[in-house]
């Protein structure tokens, strides 16, 4: 069993034993190099034709060696690209499970080409997952060149393809897709009906690029399917006129590690309370005032414009906090989306309740192999082997890095360090060194190129606001001069190529304005100059009144600054005693963080074995013939047949003298009338009555059957008869399905709303946790009920005239 403390001790030696292989690839390539374009895409076909299921160690080894071997040749000859030594490594590592950290500029587009290709060998289907369409279009038109060359087909998953196409993409040995289409498509291929297809051909083995973006980064916002639910515009925008001008402190407070965290005070309550004219808003019959109460504070106090999210085309569009892109089509969840909408005054969509939900953590944990690549893992290693079972393995540069990484610069004020930014940029403007300005905002990117503008510095902002051009204005931000400003560089995909002269000049100037939360997206900013080998410089810039020192060890800090007696605001201290205060207060926040997305992955992983449980019945349902419904049926109806009328009217644990006969006639009078007489039932046995009811209810559905099997007349007049068992499992399946998607998009709702509010429970000494797995099992249970009666009532109810002549259809 693989344990992570030996894997840290022993990483050395894991590098050591795979470069003996990169060293084998090596040996082989002058003999490929001899063989023709035909010979190298036949040799491909036959291992792939091969069985390898039982391959031993030295034989998988082998197939390693020449695979890598075979696609590096082609490389060579189809893209003009050969995979450099620490490339071919840093894919063994991808192929064995592993994520493979490697430097912004080592290629790792052309990493994933060797295991993509020696994965659909061994008759996987290969996913390669990227962050957004444009680089998964780029890379599928690419590196799908090289897959041709060796036979092998490549598809590409993208937004606003229909059905047909993404089912002609996921049958491709290699499939180019984002994280979201993935992931909506595993959702939409539970919910299928009964006649139509699913896309996804199996998860077999997927290699994410920005790993840690997506699996922790956008960890913490599912993928969520919804319909529209009851609508509530006008509670809403009365709300929002309610909560509008409230006070911080008196009105609510804000947590003071969290400050996203705000809760209502009892004066704030109470004035919402006088504006709906309510006694309570706590009680039963105002459940949806008080969620909207919570949304409109959240809207109002919490989310801010420009930097949670942007108003684009009269739409609230949510901004991913890491990333700076548009999350186009995400929605935020339990009405938060609309509060915020009625606050920037944007058309207000209905309410919508959620059908179907995952979140990437259990999404992509169904993979049989994970891998992944990012330039910034190293500091998340713990949380990706907790959670996914990831090893992390720092992969050797192809080069020495030749970049100076500058001590933080801090100021007093944000407008002492603003001031000093500018004048930054203009000293490079002035020498022609190209410099890229990152910001942790919109709101910030645009403040400063306000600035910029003043004092008659051309410049590129590239924000969620200008997300179309992105890889025009990265890939020309190393030219000459250039000055770019760029929110949150996370996961940009395009490497920023130096122009000539660039490097006598001292190569790009990284300068940002703010620490983020997370010292991974630091170091991707960071990691955006200086490639293979190439001169650069980095830089922060910070003042007191960041966010992260107003939030997390602000007067520590102010203290140490004192000491320094600096009291002029554009004057800085250059310390790298500040500078590891920062990263330890950053440290603090990672763990913080970690432990916020592990507690919510303790709740999601509830909803994920119900949900395990939900699609698995659903596909079988969906896959079963007439005798794996009928066979169900009868269980089922024999169960509750016992449990809700045999058992309540003849009690075993009674005297038959005490048994209520005539009620258990007429109670199922009630469901089937004439299916049984008092006669017919006094005087038996236990056994003998449940025998005889149970039976008769089960052919009360043969019958049924019987009745499809007679010639029917149709509109022209023509006679046909009909498959009565197929007709009989087509109705009781399509039924099924219907009550199983009706119960589980409830309990999706049901259980949001009791996470929602089960943290109060630790104020009674709880275990919120404990609490909700123990109230989330029972409600599964009682919709597993609740499922069970209602077919079983449909199936003994329906009239099967109303399906003659006529298209079947459940009721």
């Amino acid at each position: 069993m693989f344990n992570i403390n030996n894997f840290l001790t022993n990483r050395a030696a894991k590098v050591k034993q795979k470069k003996a292989l990169v060293r084998r690839i090596n040996e082989k390539e002058a003999y490929y190099e001899s063989k023709s374009d035909d010979a190298l895409k036949r040799l491909i076909w036959e291992f792939k034709r091969e069985d390898h299921s039982n391959d031993n160690r030295k034989q998988r080894e082998e197939l390693l060696v020449n695979v890598f071997a075979i696609v590096r040749e082609a490389s060579k000859r189809v893209l003009g690209l050969r995979h450099f030594d620490v490339q071919l490594l840093g894919g063994i590592f991808l192929h064995k499970g592993y994520i493979s950290e490697m430097q912004t500029g080592e290629g790792k587009t052309l990493v994933a080409t060797c295991p993509a290709v020696l994965n659909a060998v061994l008759g996987n289907k290969v996913h390669i997952v990227t962050v957004n369409d444009y680089l998964a279009t780029r890379d599928f038109q690419k590196m799908g060149k090289l897959y041709s060359a060796l036979g092998l087909s490549t598809g590409l998953i993208i937004a606003d393809m229909d059905k047909n196409a993404r089912l002609r993409s996921y049958s491709c040995d290699i499939t180019y897709a984002t994280n979201n289409e993935l992931g909506f498509d595993y959702l939409r291929d539970n919910m299928v009906g009964e006649n139509d297809f699913t896309v996804q051909q199996g998860l077999d083995y997927v290699i994410i690029d920005e790993v840690d973006s997506v699996l922790i980064d956008e960890a913490r916002t599912p993928l969520i399917i919804s319909t529209q639910a009851e609508d509530n515009s006008l509670i809403y925008m009365q709300m929002s006129s309610a909560v509008r001008n409230f006070h911080e402190g008196e009105d609510f407070t804000r947590d003071k590690e969290n400050k996203k965290l705000i809760v209502a005070t009892d004066q704030g309550i109470k004035k919402v309370e006088a504006f709906f004219k309510v006694d309570s808003l706590y009680s039963i019959e105002n459940t949806v005032l008080l969620n909207t109460f919570h949304q409109a504070l959240k809207a109002h106090f919490v989310f801010k414009r420009d930097v949670d999210y942007v108003v684009k085309d009269g739409k609230v569009v949510i901004v991913d906090d890491f990333t700076g892109r548009l999350m186009n089509g995400r929605r935020y969840s339990d009405g938060l989306h609309q509060a915020i909408e009625v606050k920037e005054g944007v058309e207000l969509k209905k309410e919508s309740k959620t059908v179907a939900t995952v979140t990437f953590q259990n999404f992509f944990r169904l993979y049989k192999k994970l891998s992944g690549m990012t330039g910034t893992a190293k500091t998340e290693e713990q949380e990706f082997y907790s959670i996914y079972k990831l090893p992390v393995i720092q992969i050797p540069k192809n080069k020495p890095s030749a970049r100076t990484d500058h001590p933080d610069v801090i100021f007093h004020t944000k407008a002492g360090k603003f001031k000093a930014v500018v004048k930054k940029v203009k000293d490079c403007y002035s020498r022609k060194q190209p410099i890229l300005v990152g910001t942790t905002s919109i709101k910030t990117s645009e403040h400063l190129s306000e600035l910029l503008n003043k004092e008659n510095i051309p410049h590129t902002v590239l924000n969620a606001k200008h997300n179309e051009e992105e890889a025009e204005i990265i890939s020309k931000a190393g030219q000459i001069g250039a000055v770019t400003i760029a929110t949150n560089m996370a996961g940009r995909g395009t490497d920023i190529i130096p122009a000539d002269g660039v490097e006598e000049l001292g190569g790009l100037f990284i300068l940002g304005t703010e620490k983020h939360e997370s010292r991974r997206i630091d170091n991707q900013l960071k990691g955006r100059t200086a490639r293979q080998g190439a001169k650069g410089e980095t830089q922060f810039y910070l003042s007191l009144e960041d966010d992260l020192f107003k939030y997390f060890g602000g007067q520590k800090l102010l203290q140490i600054f004192q000491q320094f007696s600096v009291n002029v605001d554009d004057m800085p201290i250059e310390s790298s005693f500040l500078t590891r205060a920062i990263n330890k207060s950053q440290k603090r926040i990672e763990g913080k963080n970690f432990n916020i997305r592990k507690q919510l992955l303790g709740y999601d992983d509830v909803l994920n074995k119900q949900r395990m449980v939900m699609y698995k019945q659903r596909k079988e349902i969906k896959n079963g013939d007439y005798d794996y419904i009928i066979s169900n049926l009868n269980s089922f109806i024999e169960s509750l047949a016992k449990k809700n009328v045999l058992d309540a009217y003849a009690d075993p644990t009674k005297y038959p003298e005490e048994w209520d006969l005539k009620g258990l006639v007429e109670a199922l009078d009630k469901v089937a009338p004439e299916l049984v007489t008092f006669e017919e039932v006094a005087g038996l046995a236990k056994d003998e009555l449940d025998k005889l009811i149970i039976t008769r209810l089960q052919n009360l559905v043969i019958y049924k059957e019987k009745i499809f099997e007679v010639v029917k007349g149709t509109e022209s007049g023509q006679s046909v008869i009909d498959d009565g068992k197929g007709y009989l499992a087509s109705i009781l399946k399509s039924m099924l399905l219907q009550l199983l998607d009706k119960h589980w998009t409830s309990q999706i709702n049901n259980m949001s709303a009791l996470q929602e509010g089960i943290n109060l429970r630790a104020y009674g000494q709880l275990n919120p946790l404990q609490e909700y797995k123990k109230e989330a099992f029972q409600m599964f249970e009682e919709m597993k009920a609740s499922i069970v009666e209602e077919f079983v009532m449909f199936a003994l109810t329906f009239k099967v005239d109303i399906f003659v002549n006529r298209p079947v259809q459940a009721a």
